[in-house]
């Protein structure tokens, strides 16, 4: 099922991959600048609106991208039947130390457990949000399903940690083998630069609880 979230989650993550806000998304597919605005997204009743399929048509047609890659960067995790229980890890036990290996999975035993669909590489693990600091895409008690064995591409919502032991969902915006690019899945928050150096791992965010 494609839920309100996700698809709106889709929409930002399209215009940061084509270097955009979702004004200038709006604007190249010739639509209303404010068409994609957070206000339009739920009415002062707090009812769900939801984007036109006209205006997902124009904007796919205007960046090039097929639906499947559209939905795929939108929490839309599409999975086999069945399920299995992965790893649940609090942000704060992530930014601890002693709990991820070098690769940035989980080590040891003992870890409390949710259950989830079949189909995710066996690496995946879950993490529980806290606080507000990732709004307004992530809400405190979300769970997000990580894996560090997928690579990231330019605008997959990514987990990083860096070796002072931060912990942050970001956007990743540009890789090189010297720094990585980050940006705010919050727009109160500008983008931020770490040399590799400074990072312990970087995990790409699978899905999303809706």
């Amino acid at each position: 099922m494609i839920s309100h979230r996700a698809i709106w989650e889709a929409i930002d993550s399209l215009a940061v991959r084509h270097g955009l806000s979702t004004s200038g998304l709006a604007r190249l597919a010739h639509l209303d600048p404010t068409a994609f605005n957070p206000s339009k997204r739920v009415s002062k009743l707090g009812r769900e609106r939801w984007p036109s399929t006209e205006s997902l048509a124009k904007v796919l047609a205007a960046t090039g991208e097929d639906f499947e890659t559209f939905l795929s960067h939108g929490g839309v995790f599409r999975h086999a039947t069945g399920s299995r229980l992965v790893p649940l890890l609090g942000f704060a036990q992530a930014g601890a130390g002693g709990f991820f290996d070098s690769g940035g999975f989980p080590a040891g035993q003992g870890w409390d457990e949710v259950s989830f669909p079949s189909g995710v590489d066996g690496a995946s693990y879950a993490l529980e949000v806290s606080g507000e600091s990732m709004l307004p895409l992530y809400r405190d008690g979300d769970i997000l399903i990580v894996s560090p064995s997928d690579a990231p591409r330019r605008g997959d919502r990514v987990v990083v940690r860096t070796l002072e032991g931060e912990v942050m969902a970001k956007i990743l915006h540009r890789q090189t083998a010297k720094t990585v690019e980050l940006h705010s899945l919050n727009p109160e928050h500008g983008p931020r630069v770490l040399a590799m150096s400074e990072i312990d791992w970087i995990a790409r965010i699978l899905w999303a609880s809706q």
